[in-house]
């Protein structure tokens, strides 16, 4: 096990900076999960760490040690690819067994590291097997299996559910926690699945083209967003941001279509800041007219069994109004057409700078 850490880290191809200087220190033990859109940057960044890419500036070391000038075989690590990358003429317990053999260990050792990783992995039972004898779940759990006999220092994982089918992505998933959680090795993980990476991770970075645009708990990422950015892609249905004026002291804020809003327990910024009012779908309670803080022209209806997703617009014409998406329970009496009174739970608003998309407060 080691810590893995990053100073100022950047990639550039010619003039183009793909990543843009990013700063961290992941402990021994700990699974950081990279999260982000395609083409963010969080693949580069982890082939940078495993030795794939070369940095254009920074540094990086693993276990105390700089690894920027080293191979990929000198570092240390083991990385588990999305395509499996398993040798189709190999038998399980020879794929998982190969690198041992490189490595010129015993064949003993290397009989006891492979049996104690397949009962690990449950993948006694197809060690003689081929890998198109296996299902996608079995080819994932043998690519993990060949980086887990190894005993590397850290465990690099470049978005390894993406092949499977949804009920299997989350079977796989519980198995890589407990997994890393068993073996307790430092792991990088990369995915474009916010679900998969609230889930895993023990912290999250959300990248953002090319900069990290916040390193933190996946619930401080859920409850404290640092940017816009963060704010609409984590959360699913993502954040209302609802573009508004602030107005004067105890005024609250103004909407683009005129309509004010003042929720409770907000602390507003100066009179005249342009700012976006984050409220997350779950946050929002239908009322009476009388408590209401917003109300919402329902457009249309998505009834997904436990919950049920009210879209609409606040404000007036189509023009000047803004989307809003409201998650209530499944059994909720709500038409499209209907105009839905709400209340913001205290204490649950958000804003953000219009300007700098960065959170305010």
């Amino acid at each position: 096990m080691a810590t893995i850490a990053l100073n100022d880290v950047k990639k550039s191809y010619g003039r183009t900076e793909v990543i843009h200087g990013v700063t961290m220190e992941i402990e021994d033990g700990e699974l950081i999960v990279i999260v982000g859109p395609s083409g963010c940057g969080k693949s580069t960044l982890l082939r940078m760490v495993a030795g794939l890419e070369a940095i254009s500036s920074g540094e990086i070391s693993i276990a105390g040690r700089v690894v920027n000038n080293l191979e990929p075989r000198e570092r240390d690590i083991a990385m588990v690819f999305q395509n499996y990358a398993l040798y189709p003429h190999m038998s399980v317990y020879d794929n998982m067994a190969y690198g041992l053999k490189i490595a010129k260990l015993s064949k003993q050792e290397i009989a006891e590291r492979v049996d104690k990783a397949a009962t690990m992995l449950e993948l006694k039972p197809y060690l003689g097997r081929k890998p198109s004898a296996l299902s996608g779940g079995q080819r994932q759990r043998v690519a993990m299996g060949r980086a887990l006999v190894r005993n590397p220092a850290a465990f690099l994982f470049d978005e390894p559910l993406s092949n499977l089918d949804a009920k299997l992505r989350v079977q796989m998933r519980l198995e890589i926690k407990q997994l890393q959680r068993s073996v307790g090795t430092t792991s990088l993980y990369v995915t474009h699945d916010q679900v998969e990476a609230m889930t895993l991770a023990d912290r999250l970075i959300v990248m953002n083209a090319g900069v990290a645009e916040q390193i933190d708990t996946p619930m401080n990422v859920y409850s404290q967003p640092a940017t816009i950015f963060v704010a609409g892609f984590i959360g699913s249905p993502a954040m209302n941001l609802l573009p508004a004026v602030a107005g004067a002291p105890g005024k609250g804020l103004q909407l683009a279509d005129g309509t004010t809003v003042k929720p409770r327990e907000t602390r507003f910024p100066e009179a005249g800041r342009e700012v976006y009012l984050g409220v997350r779908p779950e946050h929002l309670v239908p009322v009476n007219d009388l408590n209401a803080d917003i109300e919402v022209k329902v457009l249309a209806i998505e009834t997904l069994g436990a919950d049920t997703l009210a879209h609409g617009l606040v404000g007036g014409s189509h023009g000047s109004a803004s989307n809003l998406v409201v998650r209530m329970p499944g059994n909720a009496a709500v038409r499209a057409g209907d105009t839905l009174p709400l209340a913001i739970e205290p204490g649950m608003t958000h804003l953000f700078d219009r300007r700098s998309g960065k959170r305010i407060g």
